[in-house]
């Protein structure tokens, strides 16, 4: 084996999830303890942070805190949404990476996110190649989406589920104490996979689950919708809905795109507002009470329902790049390979080329959806029911959460 040494540096990018810092952890523990590894550098705000040359010595930081990263929600370094460019057509930003890799002598570089997170990693790695740069590049998996292609499930995504399926147990009960009738309709995150609305259906093992669930990888019929949704409230006088926010129709446009008035630095349409709109339709129609919900940032910063399944897997993970890294391994990303039988559930992890996960999305397969296209069969609960175990028992302070709290010391150059 190639022995490498140098420093390296460990950047969180995308949407935050409840479990990311513990990934962080996973790679700035184990790369404190490699021999190979002379400096460990958090980049502020990802990508951006190294371009910005404003880079965290993590051996500054006390251990104590570290270890307190698993339970904190959110992207303890700092996160972006920052697009590279194609290196062929502008090298400027990789030109500048490659200076601050030099600066501080970096030969390892973990970048920690979903599916653009992987393209940039993508891209930095053959940069560095083409330029004959020795550098071994990691990507860390991340997403609640749980959309990355090349991996059984994603760090973040489980104990989103778990957070999606205990509040619409929750927010049925509540909607059930009356007698008299009432429509309830939960917006759930995911614009082009259906994962995380489908784990609203994990709530009906409690006897609390939603009675119709709407994923994107069915296109959606309003009038279909409306017929379903009076049937049942016909039937109970209740009705719960549990839909994703990239719920779109036959031609491809998003059910919420007229409430739509942004995009991401990648060009994906924010979306947001669905609940309020199929609440005011499902009103107009019906007549009866109807609350619109949106879980918004809650489903993905739920930290203290965490799945300890989930905490362990992203450090995991982190820990899996450093130790893959180390051992002469680039271009990859970290990823789970697990099995579901009859000896239980097992979690390996194995590493994939970054080619075929970047920019892929992995869906929910069709046929884990019912015919209606309204509801989840029951490999989906199969699936997912494994990755929602255990609890992640976070430390409290004035019972309250307590969060890592760390100093961020920049670095200076050797």
């Amino acid at each position: 084996m190639n022995q490498l040494t140098g420093a390296c540096i460990i950047g969180q990018s995308g949407g935050p999830t409840a479990v990311i810092n513990a990934s962080a952890q996973g790679v700035i523990q184990t790369a404190l303890k490699a021999e190979c590894i002379t400096r460990v550098l958090g980049a502020a705000h990802g990508i951006k942070g190294v371009l910005d040359d404003k880079l965290y010595d993590m051996a500054q930081e006390d251990a104590a805190e570290l270890d307190l990263l698993q339970y904190t929600p959110s992207s303890a370094l700092g996160s972006c949404r920052y697009k590279l460019a194609d290196p062929d057509v502008d090298d400027t930003d990789y030109k500048r990476i490659l200076e601050i890799f030099k600066k501080y002598d970096v030969r390892y570089f973990f970048y920690n996110g979903g599916n653009d997170s992987m393209d940039t990693c993508n891209k930095i790695s053959k940069y560095m190649q083409k330029v004959g740069y020795e550098c071994r590049i990691m990507g860390v998996p991340k997403t609640i989406d749980n959309d990355l292609n090349g991996t059984d499930h994603c760090p973040g995504f489980a104990s989103a589920a778990k957070y999606i399926a205990t509040s619409c147990a929750e927010v049925w009960q509540d909607a059930h104490v009356y007698d008299t009738g009432m429509i309830t309709v939960i917006e759930i995150m995911g614009r082009h996979a259906g994962w995380l609305a489908g784990s609203a259906g994990l709530a009906a093992l409690t006897g609390c689950g939603p009675d119709l669930v709407y994923l994107p990888e069915v296109d959606f019929n309003m009038e279909q919708f409306l017929a379903d949704v009076k049937a049942i409230y016909e039937k109970k006088g209740k009705c719960m809905v549990a839909v994703s926010e990239g719920i779109h129709y036959a031609d491809g446009t998003f059910v919420s795109e007229a409430k739509t008035s942004a995009t991401d630095g990648f060009g994906h349409a924010q979306l947001g507002g669905l609940a309020a709109m199929l609440a005011e339709i499902v009103k107009k129609e019906t007549g009866a009470k109807v609350r619109g919900i949106e879980l918004s940032l809650l489903q993905r910063c739920g930290s203290h329902l965490a799945s300890r399944t989930d905490v362990t897997e992203a450090w995991k993970a982190g820990a899996a790049a450093v130790e893959a890294a180390v051992a002469g391994n680039t271009d990859k990303m970290v990823a789970f390979q697990c099995t579901r039988d009859e000896n239980g559930y097992k979690c390996e992890t194995v590493l994939q080329p970054l080619d075929i996960v970047a920019n892929f999305e992995k869906k929910v397969p069709r046929e884990w959806i019912n015919e209606a296209g309204n509801s989840i069969e029951q490999p989906f609960i199969d699936y997912v029911l494994p990755l929602i175990q255990g609890e992640a028992n976070c430390p409290t302070e004035n019972s309250l959460p307590r969060f890592a709290r760390l100093k961020k010391v920049l670095t200076t150059s050797m």
